[in-house]
């Protein structure tokens, strides 16, 4: 069997996207808006709005944008969740590539609308950060992309 190198790493690489949308909707599907990170700003930053010293008023705007986003990008979620749990089962026996192939189209397909959605809505986001914070979260960002800090040490 040929093996196709290319096709077998962007199935690589969209699990890997699908698994970080996964993990990005489950937090924001907490029920009192917590995360398991600890205490610290809920601006739907993370830990790059830290600093950013957001006026009271922004984090109203962010949060109306987060929450808009939110319930239109549901149904892709709900699409999604229910790919998974109909995901072609290869540990039984049998192997059906063109069944795995069609269901890994179909989530990265949905995968894309996310990721244009998220773009689309840390676009509006953008649109409400002076232009320091802009600055202040482009500096965080590259700080993160560099290896980000050294870690606390945990008593």
């Amino acid at each position: 069997m040929k093996v196709n190198l290319r096709k077998t790493g962007l199935a690589g690489i969209a699990g890997l996207v699908l698994l970080i949308a996964a993990v990005l909707a489950v937090s924001q599907q907490r029920p009192n808006g917590d995360f398991r990170g600890g205490p610290g700003p809920r601006d739907g930053l993370g830990p790059f709005g830290r600093d950013l010293n957001l006026t009271e008023d922004q984090k109203t705007q962010i949060k109306k944008i987060q929450d808009s986003f939110r319930e239109s990008d549901k149904t892709l979620f709900d699409q999604l969740r229910t790919l998974r749990e109909n995901e072609p089962d290869s540990m039984n026996g049998s192997f059906d590539e063109a069944a795995v192939r069609a269901a890994a189209e179909a989530k990265a397909k949905i995968q894309i609308e996310l990721d244009v959605s998220r773009a689309k809505m840390m676009s509006q986001i953008a649109s409400v950060l002076t232009d320091q914070q802009k600055a202040q979260l482009a500096a965080k960002r590259k700080q993160f992309g560099q290896g980000g800090p050294p870690p606390t040490a945990h008593p």
